[in-house]
């Protein structure tokens, strides 16, 4: 006992795996417990006995594997992953359970298989099975047979496949075993319930004693349709509702389900192909054409028996039917002819579709030989016809047809009518549409008249079955002119017919049943395929019910047509008695004055040939009245015309009479029963008046009632021939102009062109003009309906005259037809429903490609032409082909026999010779456009052939390919392609290119097309062997053509069609699947009308499972492109697509969890923009909530369905955490791969991610946080711009997070915020953050303020949203805030303000309280500390600023520029397509978010961009200015040519092309506001090489060099003129310093370089006022420094020294004293002779006194002239001693002293030393003294410490003593900035800083605050500055205060630290203020 201790603690799967069988006996009972306990079919415990159940049904035990199989049972029927194990458990059933003993086992085994079957794994249960049926345990054989036979007993022949078990049945019937016999006895009995006679033919060669027992136990069978018993989980709903309908008594229902399933299983299907080609004998070839007939029978029935074969496999058997029919054709025995035609059956038979291409050679040689009389041949010609027909279309060889209706021989007439009768039973209403029944019919009608009375039946028995087919409706417009007792006739026969598909083709319609019902039974193997036509177009519903409805009841048609018989609507009536009365006879003029005297008052008549005009306008008046008051019924009216016809009748001179007599002729049209033959009393009258000018309208009128009581095409036709066998043009000209208006009023249908065409030909031959002209409107109205090919006919006329007609086309082009508004109302009350309205406009087509006048070229084509096409000289080949190209070519318009030349052509289309298959493709499309429609015929000859050209391997021979198949499809449409196997044996072929390029053509078909043929089917498998296919083009074009598949077959046949996949492979599919269906489009809508339909339909299809396809269809248009008519059905559609959502994944998911491969985001078009426009429209939910609701996320998780991969989606949604960081990895992973995918789904993953959010999982967050870093990177690196809708969904939430108690979360959060900068502009985020501010959580608040100080430092104060007053005034709130950090946090962001904005801040911010106002102002103090600018410092030209030096310019810069990036950017969003923006070169963008982001270190670069290229000069022009100079005059016409004008010339600019290239920097330097934006350094390298291009010695072998030479230098002077000046003349400086030092430079170089230089002198006297002098005489400064006088002359030119001093010169001389001023860019002026040169030249131009002035006056308002003046230096000078006398400041005035003397050496000091004391006198002499040793001591530092001796003077604001001491708050507020300044200073010296130079923002820009909208120009800014700058000054006359406005600039010393001065700072702050407002 002790072992069994042991077990009994084990847990139950472990049992279950003992080896004790007892152990395993209670294993297996207490799983059997455990699985009837779970409830939950998905729960987890399921899966641990996964690998289990297997062993269950096979242990070794037989007590023990009973228990197994009842836990195995029940596992199977409750566990959702039971699904895995069908395989092996079935086949462990099959070999370890059948053959047990024990019935009870083999019981179980079988309840196993089924209940496998029933979890939808039938078809791996039947493969087990089929399996099994090998074994050779007899036992186990009989038990599979059992359990199939169960199977398909109890779930049916839908779920079970008849196929596979039919194909082993034969061999089954021959097994030694009874048991096996009998059991397979009984299961063909249980097939033939399902499918009836289907089951004969593979059962035929069995025993035939056992084939007699099989009848007789078939003939037993019920009758009744067998039902399923038993239904797939996926249909149990449906069992219920079978179950309800029983018991109500009814199966309206059932009767409908059970139709489809009757016919699937056609025996044809059911048998093997067999190959009868290669069985063919040797020398059948040469025997059939053999002398002996003997040889040619031998030859036949070798044939014969060979097509007895009921299935044959596909080949080519063009030589043999050739073969055959020259047979049937040419021999002159008739038996062979009959064998011949038996033969042609066979092939038919065995073939059915794939025959069709050879139908249309052999059915006219066949309809020819029924001139035979024996009956035998006459029957096998029948047999054989009747067989072809079914392989093909009607429509397909209706042409063959209908010409040999013609033939003379009554035999061939009456069986061609025959064949056309029981061709017609095989149709329905859809396959015989309008245009084929009219050609027939108009045959047909011929025949009835035939002398013949056999021709005649047969004609009769024709129409009637056409009636009965489609209905009374659609054929009696055929009818109208036969008379009663024909018409009768053909009714009769009507009744007679027998239509193929029973009695219910009627009925069909009405129950939709489009199914053909019990079609293939009927006609049991080779008719029965006729079913697919049935199918292959159904239309809408009620488009069958008309006809269904008029074929019950024809008796009821034939009473109306007595003329009096009451009809139940007045024009139904009317349309029988046209029937009558067009064939009214004429009457004799006394009987119409009888009947007229019946109707008309006795004077009436009397009065109507008086002399007297006005008695005959009385009589006129009273015949108005008599006729306005008659009835229809009762108006006679051939009597009444009759009278008015009467003397003198058209020949009225009086016209008032004329216009009665006219309009009561309308009048009697319109109201009564108006004939042909009333209607030819009068034409001829109203044509004569038709030209009259008082009559005329009224004849016209009266032409339109007749037009519409007997049809326009009649009319006109009639009124044509009148007009033109007429002489007057009045009237010719009139009638075309009636009749273009009659055409627009009545539509085309029906119009004879070619008649018309003749009359046109004739009018405009006339010699009047008036006749021309209206023929060519009329032709003008005609194109509007024929389209271009009208033009053809008119080809031969006079150019002058083409030419008109073309212009009167060319107007016409693009318009369409206007809808007919008259001679509809027949159709429209008579009850015409779409159908027929649909029909409509096809037959206007149709018809007039039939009216075009064919040409016969069967002729043409001889056998000669075909053997050089075929010649093994490829020179001859090729001289056919030119041949059959001219043929075509002449005919313009071809009949659709071509005689051999398909096959030739064929031939061809695989010559090894690329240029011939290239030709035929040409040949090919000639041909489309030449035949038209009727090309349908050679679809299957020659249209797939083409396809198959498709898989060349060079591309241009594929594209030829494509463009002629799709030339084909255009005249053809699709169904001739997709019918039949070809399409799919193409797609066979595993050749990439076939599939790719096949693939691509039926995406684009397939969704046009409202229908198409069952066949598509077939393609399936082939489709998914695409979508595995190893090229990966081939796998993404069957990606996208499957949704249009599914569109089409629906989603569960498509599913279903995966069956036979390899497992891998099926998931693999199946996930595709799924995808496809969210993206399936609905199917294109026949009319506005008919999308209503579906859409109804939509309601009831939720509720039927068998309708699945539709409910998909309808599903589909959620998520794809919205159609606005579909807009409101999206209400049902969303919730059918869930519940679907549901429903499936039962089958699915079982296996998805293996499935991750493939891209994980599908790229929806639009998908985007549609889920936006649904958010507007507020059609989902908006994206706004405090907590994420469940609808929330509900509404995410359907959205996303259709973008996201299922798997990875059910990984987003899972309930536990771990499943959102695997799929957070998987997005990680895919984000590199998968962009496109990224960016089309970034709305759903940013909300998705908001989801997160609100998880208290610190992992995900963290997670969630690391992706979007990595997203937002991507995102600026594609340059992609958030929509508007994306950021209000996501920021909030993310701000959320800024407040979380993690350090290390909330750095991300802002590391990310930050990053959203480059994808969406700062000022709208700002107020984002700034509603952050108001949270609760102060943690939240104090980030998000801090958040804002950033943004408002990297951005400038634009970002302050909505304006920076409002948003500083939120902001100063939290300086109150009880939170220390929050408080601290907005002190900070304000004083990042103040230090961009300066004082400005506190007018912003408004009214604090005094403590929130003090704690401001002491950290702004505090701040001060740190290297800040004070608020003036924004007036100056150089801003000094916090951090970098070289940040400043951005910071300041960079308000404007971000607004206009942001409207861009809005503008960019607007659009949709971010990409868009991202057309341009990558070089060459704006790149906005580059501005507007900017940090600084862009600026830098900037020129070493531009270096040595000169394609990218334009880049840096293009970047910074137009944006940053926002508040420049030109701001408004930049921003209008910014995108446009820059991008397209820019691109030029970097045009390979010398000319395109300085054509467009021309165009660029025409536009003054670009070219004003160049730099220096830009200029400088553009200069550069423009005179480089100039010099280059190759240029001059160019052809056109001195053209370009003459370009470059108007280039060159147009820079000089059109550039910003001083950055120009800077520029030239630069260079031509560079081109003296470079020892390589050519002096021709520099020569040029000093011509521009000469030039721009020149130019000076216009130009001085807009130059920055400073700049300039910088820039001359360093250049003297680089070039002393002496290294000058040492130049081997003397041009350097003289250009330098012309320059002086004309400055010195526009300037004066004045030019002394400018030197304040300059450090150290001693550098170099400039000053001592200025002062020669002063000295010699003017006297001096007074011209002195001191140059530190001013800086920023360097342009003031009191400086000038004597009082105002010795104020300076006075200023100076003060400074000596004080002890704080005494070294800093000696040295101001010393500066001073040395500058103005002739500066007169006695007055000041005379008025002190001796020792003072002296103190100061000594002073200067000791400077002057210092300075001269350290003379030689500058080169070495890089800072002069004078910096450091002039630049110490204060004694040292005076820096150390803290107190000294001047002395801390100056230190740091003026060390910056020098270190700025220095730097552009050292050229490290040249941006800097380059790119200084003009004045204008620093002196406008970009806070303040530039509403002023900035120039009137700056003059009201400086005028304001003047008063102050003459207010306070304190040097002191004018030095300290400019103490930074490093050029002056600062003023003492009296707090007085820095009050009066404040207050001169103030008024400039106050100034600007």
């Amino acid at each position: 006992m002790g072992d069994d201790s042991e077990w009994i603690k084990l847990p139950v799967d472990q049992k279950c795996e003992h080896k004790l069988w007892k152990a395993r006996l209670s294993g297996y009972e207490e799983a059997l417990k455990i699985f009837q306990k779970i409830k939950d079919e998905k729960s987890p415990e399921w899966s641990k006995f996964l690998g289990l159940i297997k062993k269950f049904v096979t242990d070794s035990n037989a007590v023990v594997q009973l228990k197994g199989l009842e836990a195995a049972l029940v596992y199977v029927e409750n566990a959702h992953v039971a699904g895995k194990t069908t395989g092996e458990v079935v086949s462990g059933v099959v070999s370890k359970v059948f053959n047990q003993p024990k019935a009870k086992a083999k019981e179980l085994g079988i309840e196993i298989c089924l209940m496998y079957i029933e979890i939808e794994k039938a078809e791996a249960v039947q493969e087990e099975l089929l399996k099994g049926l090998d074994n050779k345990n007899p036992k186990i054989v009989v038990a599979c047979i059992e359990t199939l036979r169960k199977a398909l007993s109890e779930f049916g022949s839908k779920i079970i496949l008849l196929k596979p078990i039919i194909k082993v049945l034969p061999k089954l019937f021959e097994s030694r075993e009874k048991a096996v016999r009998d059991e397979a006895k009984l299961i063909a009995v249980e097939i033939y319930r399902w499918i009836r006679d289907a089951l004969r033919p593979p059962l035929q060669n069995i025993n035939s004693v056992q084939l007699k027992e099989l009848e007789e136990e078939w003939v037993k069978l019920p009758t009744g349709t067998p039902k399923p018993s038993r239904f797939l989980r996926s249909q149990q709903e449906l069992e219920a509702k079978l179950e309800q309908q029983q018991s109500a008594g009814g199966d309206a229902e059932g009767g409908g389900d059970d139709g489809d399933e009757v016919p699937q299983i056609d025996a044809y299907e059911l048998l093997e192909a067999v190959e009868i080609l290669s069985k063919l004998p040797k020398d059948f070839y040469d025997k059939i054409e053999a002398k002996k007939w003997q040889e040619r029978k031998e030859a036949l029935e070798a044939v014969e028996v060979l097509v007895k074969n009921p299935k044959l496999e596909a080949g080519d058997y063009a030589d043999l039917v050739k073969a055959l029919k020259k047979v049937v054709g040419k021999d002159t025995n008739v038996m062979l002819v009959a064998l011949a035609a038996k033969c042609l059956t066979g092939l038919a038979v065995g073939l059915r579709k794939k025959f069709g291409q050879y139908a249309g050679h052999v059915v006219p040689t066949i309809l020819e030989k029924f001139k035979e009389k024996k009956p035998q041949v006459v029957q096998a010609l029948q047999e054989a016809i009747d067989a072809i027909f079914l392989t093909t279309t009607l429509q397909n060889i209706s042409e063959d047809v209908l010409a040999v209706m013609d033939n003379k021989n009554p035999t061939i007439k009456q069986q061609t009518s025959l064949f056309i009768a029981r061709s017609f039973r095989h149709c329905t209403a859809s396959t015989l549409p309008k245009s084929l029944l009219k050609p027939f019919c108009a045959a047909l009608l011929k025949h009835i008249n035939d002398s013949a009375p056999e021709v005649r039946d047969a004609a009769f028995e024709a129409l009637g079955t056409a009636l009965k087919v489609v209905g009374e409706k659609a054929v009696n417009p055929f009818l109208a002119d036969v008379d009663k007792l024909k018409l009768d006739k053909i009714k009769e026969c009507s009744e007679k017919v027998e239509l193929v598909h029973g009695k219910k083709a009627g009925l069909a319609a009405d129950k939709k049943d489009f199914k053909p019902v019990a079609g293939r039974t009927a006609t049991s193997g080779a008719a029965g395929d006729k079913d697919t036509k049935d199918i292959s177009a159904p239309k809408p519903g009620p488009l069958k019910k008309a006809p269904a409805t008029k074929a019950g009841g024809p008796p009821k048609k034939g009473k109306p047509a007595a003329p009096g018989g009451a009809g139940s609507t007045g024009t139904k009536n009317k349309k029988g008695l046209e029937t009558k009365e067009i064939v009214e006879p004429e009457l004799s003029i006394e009987v119409c004055e009888e009947k007229a005297s019946a109707v008309l008052p006795a004077t009436c008549i009397q009065l109507l040939d008086s002399s007297n005009w006005k008695e005959r306008l009385a009589c006129m008046e009273e015949f108005q009245k008599a006729v306005e008051l008659m009835d229809r019924t009762e108006m006679p009216c051939q009597a009444l015309v009759r009278m008015l016809a009467k003397k003198p009748g058209w020949k009225e001179t009086n016209f008032q009479v004329m216009q009665m007599k006219l309009h009561i002729v309308a009048l009697i049209a319109q109201k009564g029963n108006f004939s042909k033959t009333s209607a030819q009393i009068v034409l001829d009258g109203l044509v004569d008046k038709i030209g009259d000018v008082k009559c005329g309208n009224n004849a016209k009128e009266a032409m339109t009632a007749i037009a519409e009581a007997c049809m326009l095409p009649w009319t006109a036709e009639q009124v044509m021939s009148m007009a033109f066998s007429q002489k007057n043009p009045k009237n010719q000209s009139e009638t075309l102009n009636w009749l273009s208006n009659a055409i627009k009023e009545f539509g085309f249908s029906g119009l004879n062109v070619k008649a018309f065409i003749s009359n046109v030909k004739t009018a405009l031959a006339a010699t009047n003009p008036a006749v021309r002209t209206s023929a060519i409107t009329l032709l003008g109205v005609m194109y509007l309906y024929v389209g271009p090919s009208l033009r053809m006919f008119f080809e031969d006329e006079k150019p002058a005259l083409l030419s008109q007609i073309d212009a009167e086309f060319e107007k016409m082009q693009g318009q369409s037809p206007p809808a007919p508004t008259r001679g509809i109302s027949k159709h429209s009350i008579s009850g015409t429903d779409e159908g027929e309205d649909g029909d409509e406009p096809d037959e206007v087509g149709t018809d007039v490609v039939d009216l075009l006048p064919r040409t016969e070229i069967s002729d043409k084509i001889t056998s000669e032409l075909v053997s050089k096409i075929g010649d093994k000289n490829w020179k001859i080949r090729k001289e056919g082909l030119d041949e059959v190209a001219a043929i075509i070519n002449e005919a313009k318009f071809i009949q659709p026999n071509i005689g051999e030349l398909p096959t030739a052509l064929k031939g061809r289309l695989n010559d090894s010779n690329k240029i011939l298959v290239q030709q035929t493709l040409n040949i090919l499309q000639q041909l489309a456009v030449a035949m038209g429609p009727n090309i349908k015929q050679h679809v299957k000859n020659l249209g797939i052939p083409i396809i198959t050209v498709l898989g060349d391997s060079k591309n241009n021979v594929r594209a030829a390919a494509l463009a002629t198949v799709n030339a084909w499809a255009e005249q053809t449409g699709m169904k001739e392609w997709l019918e039949g196997e070809d399409l799919s044996e193409e797609l066979k072929k595993e050749n990439p290119f076939l599939r790719q390029e096949l693939l691509g053509w039926l995406a684009e078909k397939l969704p046009t097309l409202r229908s198409t043929p069952t066949d598509l089917i077939l393609c399936v498998p082939h489709l998914y062997s695409c979508l595995e296919d190893r090229n990966g083009d081939v796998r993404k074009k069957a990606q996208d053509a499957l949704p249009f598949f599914m569109m089409h077959l629906g989603y569960e046949k498509m599913a279903k069609a995966t069956g036979k996949l390899k497992p891998t492979s099926k998931d693999q599919v199946l996930a595709m699947l799924e995808k496809a269906k969210a993206n399936m489009p609905a199917k294109p809508a026949a009319s506005a009308k008919g999308t209503s339909k579906p859409m109804g339909g939509s309601a009831p299809a939720k509720f039927q499972p068998s309708s699945a396809p539709v409910e998909d269809s309808v599903s589909s248009t959620v998520e794809t492109k919205p159609d606005p008519k579909k807009a409101k059905a999206l209400g049902v559609s969303s919730k059918t697509k869930s519940a679907q959502g549901k429903k499936v994944p039962s089958k699915t998911s079982l296996k998805e969890d293996e499935d991750k491969s493939g891209p994980i985001f599908i790229v929806v078009p639009n998908g985007k923009e549609q889920r936006m426009k649904d958010e507007k429209g507020l059609k989902v939910l908006k994206w706004n909530f405090t907590t994420p609701r469940d609808e929330y996320i509900e509404q995410l998780k359907t959205q996303m369905s259709s973008c996201v991969a299922k798997w990875l989606q059910d990984e987003m949604f899972h309930s536990d955490f771990q499943h959102h960081n695997k799929a957070l990895a998987v997005m990680v992973d895919h984000l590199e791969s998968e962009k496109e995918g990224v960016i089309g789904c970034l709305d759903l993953i940013l909300k998705w991610l908001t989801l997160r959010f609100f998880d208290t999982n610190t992992s995900v967050l963290m997670k969630a946080l690391e992706y979007l870093k990595l997203l937002f990177t991507l995102l600026s690196e594609e340059e992609y711009h958030l929509t508007e809708n994306e950021a209000s969904s996501f920021i909030p939430y993310l701000i959320l997070k800024v407040g979380e108690p993690k350090d290390v979360i909330r750095k991300d959060v802002r590391a990310i915020l930050n990053r959203m900068c480059l994808v969406y502009p700062a000022s709208k985020m700002f107020p984002f953050i700034m509603e952050g501010t108001k949270s609760k959580n102060s943690k939240q608040r104090a980030e998000c303020l801090e958040e804002l100080g950033c943004l408002v430092e990297s951005y400038g104060m634009n970002v302050c949203q909505p304006t920076p007053g409002k948003a500083l005034k939120e902001i100063a709130i939290h300086i109150g805030d009880r939170d220390n950090a929050v408080r601290n946090a907005a002190l900070n962001t304000i004083v990042t303000v103040y230090n961009v904005h300066g004082d400005q801040v506190f007018k912003l911010i408004g009214t604090l309280s005094e403590k929130d106002m003090s704690m401001l102002e002491e950290r702004i103090k505090r701040s001060a500390k740190r290297p800040s600018a004070a608020p003036v410092k924004q007036m100056e030209e150089k801003p000094p600023r916090t951090q970098s030096v070289n940040s400043n310019a951005n910071m300041l810069r960079k308000g404007p520029a971000e607004d206009m990036s942001s409207k861009l950017n809005q503008a960019r969003s607007m659009s949709g397509h971010p990409e868009a923006a991202q057309m341009v070169r990558r070089e060459f963008q704006l790149d906005l978010d580059e501005i507007e982001n900017d940090n600084g270190t862009v600026r830098c670069e900037m020129p070493e961009l531009v270096q040595h290229k000169l394609d990218d000069i334009f880049e840096p022009v293009l970047i910074p200015e137009p944006k940053i100079r926002a508040v420049s005059p030109h701001f408004d016409d930049m921003h209008s040519n910014t995108a446009s004008t820059i991008n397209f010339i820019i691109s030029q600019v970097a045009s390979g092309d010398i000319n395109t290239s300085i054509q467009a920097l021309t165009q660029l330097f025409q536009i003054e506001s670009l070219a004003r934006e160049a730099s220096t350094g830009v200029l400088k390298d553009l200069m550069h090489g423009l005179i480089t291009l100039m010099l280059d010695s190759r240029i001059e072998d160019l052809e056109e060099g001195q053209q370009v030479i003459r370009s470059v230098n108007l280039l060159v002077v147009k820079v000089l003129e059109k550039s910003d000046q001083t950055n120009i003349l800077s520029a030239l400086l630069v260079l031509l310093q560079d081109s003296l030092l470079a020892t390589a430079s050519s002096p021709k170089f520099s020569e040029l370089v000093m011509k521009c230089l000469w030039r721009m002198v020149r130019l000076l006297p216009d130009t001085i006022n807009s130059i920055n002098l400073d700049r300039i005489l910088l820039d001359i400064h360093i250049f003297m420094k680089v070039f002393p006088k002496e290294k000058l002359k040492q130049c081997k030119s003397e041009f350097p020294i003289r250009t330098l001093k012309t320059l002086l010169h004309t400055l010195c001389k526009l300037k004066g004293p004045k030019i002394l001023d400018h030197l304040t860019m300059i450090d150290n002026k001693n550098e170099s002779e400039l000053e001592a040169h200025l002062c020669r030249m002063m000295k010699h131009s003017m006297d001096q006194t007074g011209s002195k002035s001191e140059k530190e006056t001013e800086k920023g308002a360097s342009r003031i002239d009191e400086k000038s003046s004597k009082a105002k230096v010795n104020d300076f000078l006075a200023e100076i001693f003060k400074k000596i006398g004080s002890k704080e400041n005494t070294k800093e005035g000696l040295a101001e002293l010393y500066e001073y003397k040395k500058k103005y050496s002739d500066a007169d000091i006695e007055p000041f030393l005379k008025n002190s004391s001796q020792f003072f006198q002296s103190y100061v002499e000594r002073g200067l003294r000791v400077i002057e040793m210092e300075r001269e001591g350290k003379g030689r530092l500058p080169a070495s410490t890089g800072i002069s001796p004078q910096t450091e003077v002039t630049c110490m604001p204060a004694p040292t003593s005076t820096v150390s001491s803290i107190g000294n708050t001047n002395g801390e507020e100056v230190g740091p900035s003026v060390y910056l300044e020098r270190l700025k200073i220095l730097r552009q010296r050292c050229g490290l800083d040249n941006t800097k130079q380059d790119e200084r923002p003009p004045l204008t820009s620093l002196l406008s605050k970009p806070a303040v909208p530039p509403v002023a120009s900035s120039t009137d800014m700056l003059h009201s500055k400086l005028s304001q700058l003047r008063e102050s000054r003459e207010q306070h006359q304190h040097p002191d205060l004018d030095s300290n406005q400019t103490h930074s600039s490093g050029a002056m010393t600062t003023s003492s630290s009296s707090t007085a001065n820095i009050d009066d700072l404040k207050k001169r702050l103030e008024r400039i203020k106050s100034s600007r407002k």
